[in-house]
């Protein structure tokens, strides 16, 4: 596996917009670190358990420039281990969580990047506020001293066909840009390439970093 050879390929299909978001779950500290070193700029963990085994075993963001971002349900009660541990928390999926988010950021000193997470496809599995909610909690989210909105971001269905996506992030793209929002958080592995041609400005990828490439005779 050349996990450095997998980035260039990838980050050939970006734009100057576009940042990669390089999803760490079920890795090694051994394996983020060479990500790190192979130019990853941003990490993310769905579980305040798993980060907090792994992240004292990375270097410091000092030592080796990267963000730390959670993209997974956040229950409230981990709130306070969440702003210690991540830079970013792209899944703010009530108000409830983001008030708690506020108290406990305020309590540490800290202003905390979020993204709010919207359910664009209203999927009964999925997190995050349905699109026509969002005319009402955005300026509620907004008005909390020590959070920062900079974003949207959501999980679409998965589809065997990526193109069925396509609605799902034209979607959220439109929403972001009827409230003046710069971040959009879509994409992942199977359908990120439709994400960014329909403005992804972050998109949340694993399984392609790690995969072997078939090396052609």
């Amino acid at each position: 596996m050349n996990l450095s050879a997998n980035l260039k390929s990838i980050q050939k299909t970006f734009h100057q917009s576009n940042q990669l978001v390089a999803v760490t779950k079920n890795r090694t500290p051994e394996e983020i670190i060479e990500l790190l070193k192979a130019g990853v700029t941003i990490i993310a963990e769905n579980k305040i358990q798993e980060a907090a085994s792994k992240f004292p075993h990375l270097p410091t963001t000092e030592t080796l420039p990267h963000q730390r971002h959670f993209i997974g349900h956040l229950q409230t009660n981990k709130a306070k281990e969440a702003i210690r541990l991540f830079d970013m928390i792209q899944s703010v999926d009530s108000l409830h969580l983001a008030q708690k988010i506020n108290k406990e950021a305020q309590q540490q000193n800290k202003k905390m990047p979020i993204l709010i997470q919207i359910n664009i496809a209203k999927d009964p599995k999925k997190h995050g506020f349905l699109t026509e909610a969002l005319a009402t909690i955005l300026p509620q989210i907004q008005a909390l001293s020590h959070i920062k909105v900079q974003g949207l971001m959501t999980i679409v269905p998965f589809h065997d066909n990526p193109e069925q996506t396509r609605p799902y992030f034209k979607a959220l793209k439109k929403l972001a840009d009827t409230h003046h929002l710069p971040e959009i958080s879509m994409g992942m592995s199977h359908d990120y390439q439709i994400a960014i041609e329909e403005g992804a400005t972050m998109v949340r990828l694993g399984r392609i970093l790690f995969e072997e490439k078939e090396q052609s005779m």
